[in-house]
């Protein structure tokens, strides 16, 4: 009989070690996990990071793992929960090529607290990130668009099975137990897009996706079994969240070496915004507008994502983050796209708000990917100022550089741990194949005052 695809899924990810990564991918595995940590310490500080936090401190139980940005130690499952939702909570993380998905919340997170509860070393660690990131993104190449226009969110709807993978790597389960594992993954698979707004509610997503991992691979590593056709079932993964898939995506070159393509956010927004934003930028710097005089401002988007973010009006920096029109207006008035520049106190600034009123939004399919933007501001002299952006700051095509990454960890940390800590951090990242113990790493992610 034919394997199926968790079958064949379950037998590469069996055999699956650290000797086995391209150079490629170890480097883009350890700069996600630097940009990742400094994301997660940052978020765990804001008001959905601190829930999370005090959520999971309130349940009890094991000592296992870490709460980044607290120090507080809590079982793995938890951990993972609440990190994951911290590191989601300031839309700097990783983004796929696609803008799709992100890639750190659901699987480092579940990697981290799992490689903490067992004391798994660096080299095993970074097998683990892989194997999960690898996972999530097969499973979005089978599903997506259609599972994104049905409104499903991918982060937590795949990532669940990224996590589920990662923490399978750490438990060192069996061909047979991962195949379990991606059976109760799918028992556990879910998130909608319904998110946008003024709520935490796009925060949360990534959390039950961390957790429900480590829940599967646990439960299957105790002879919990699971249906092994979860994915090509009748009633399986692919049936119920698409209308249009590709399955051989899931199981495309397993005997080849994957390539990893993990993208950065300089922008604290949606990813699909940061085009828009580099548009604004380069007219801002090639032609510093009087923003006083500017008549009109149009953005032609690629139909992926013309419909989604359209909000002028947001009344909550939750909702600045995934506005469009507000994230042109504060690039225009501060040259940059920050955690600070979404701030409640400033949704109301008159400039702010005209600019964001004038921006107005057209689709054009010929532009050439779904993140492009083209950017034309007309003038009251008659006076137009045109860009395209294509490939965003950050991408695989126009990336952020290893000082840039460093830059923005130490951005986002050292407010928090202190320059000490934060530079002890960094350090640990950037030799993680020699640690022994993660937990030496997650050990110094709370305030040094603690």
């Amino acid at each position: 009989m034919a394997k199926t695809l968790a079958e064949r899924l379950a037998a590469h990810f069996a055999g699956f070690t650290y000797d086995k990564l391209t150079d490629d991918n170890r480097k883009a595995v350890k700069r996600l996990l630097l940009d990742y940590l400094g994301v997660a310490v940052a978020g765990s500080q804001t008001g959905s990071g601190k829930v999370a936090r005090q959520y999971a401190a309130s349940m009890g139980g094991h000592a296992q793992a870490t709460l980044i940005g607290d120090g507080a130690r809590v079982p793995a499952m938890q951990a993972a929960f609440a990190n994951a939702i911290s590191s989601h909570s300031v839309e700097l993380d990783d983004i796929d090529v696609l803008a799709l998905f992100h890639f750190s919340p659901p699987v480092y997170s579940a990697a981290l607290a799992t490689a903490e509860q067992v004391s798994a070393g660096g080299r095993e660690l970074l097998a683990a990130l892989a194997a999960g990131c690898e996972m999530m993104e097969r499973l979005s190449k089978a599903a997506n668009n259609s599972l994104r226009n049905r409104g499903y969110h991918t982060t937590p709807t795949c990532g669940v099975f990224g996590a589920a993978i990662a923490a399978s790597q750490l438990l060192r389960l069996s061909e047979e137990q991962i195949v379990s594992a991606l059976g109760l993954t799918g028992a556990q698979a879910g998130g909608l897009m319904e998110m946008y707004g003024p709520s935490m509610q796009k925060r949360f997503n990534p959390g039950p996706a961390s957790r429900s991992g480590i829940t599967a691979a646990a439960m299957a590593q105790l002879g919990f079994t699971g249906a092994a056709t979860i994915f090509d079932g009748e009633r399986g993964f692919l049936a119920a969240f698409t209308d249009a898939n590709q399955p051989g995506q899931l199981v495309a070159g397993l005997d080849q070496p994957y390539q990893l393509d993990i993208e950065f956010k300089p922008y604290s927004c949606a990813r699909p915004i940061h085009n828009a934003i580099d548009c604004a930028l380069e007219i801002r710097r090639k032609h510093a507008p009087d923003l006083e005089r500017v008549k009109r401002i149009q953005m032609a988007r690629h139909p992926d994502w013309a419909l989604y973010h359209q909000n002028a009006h947001p009344s909550t920096y939750h909702e600045a983050q995934v506005s469009l029109p507000y994230s042109v207006a504060v690039a225009l008035t501060d040259g940059q796209a920050l955690f600070a520049q979404y701030n409640n106190a400033r949704l109301k600034e008159p400039m702010l708000v005209r600019l964001s009123e004038m921006v107005e939004i057209s689709v054009d399919d010929s532009l050439p990917r779904g993140v492009s933007c083209r950017m034309t501001m007309e003038m009251d002299d008659g006076a137009r100022h045109v860009s395209q952006v294509d490939y965003p700051k950050g991408s695989i095509q126009n990336p952020m550089s290893d000082a840039e990454l460093r830059a923005k960890f130490d951005s986002l940390a050292v407010p928090v741990l202190g320059k000490g800590r934060a530079a002890e951090a960094a350090a640990m990242v950037e030799n993680i194949e020699e640690c022994r113990d993660i937990g030496e790493l997650m050990r110094l992610l709370a305030p040094s005052e603690k």
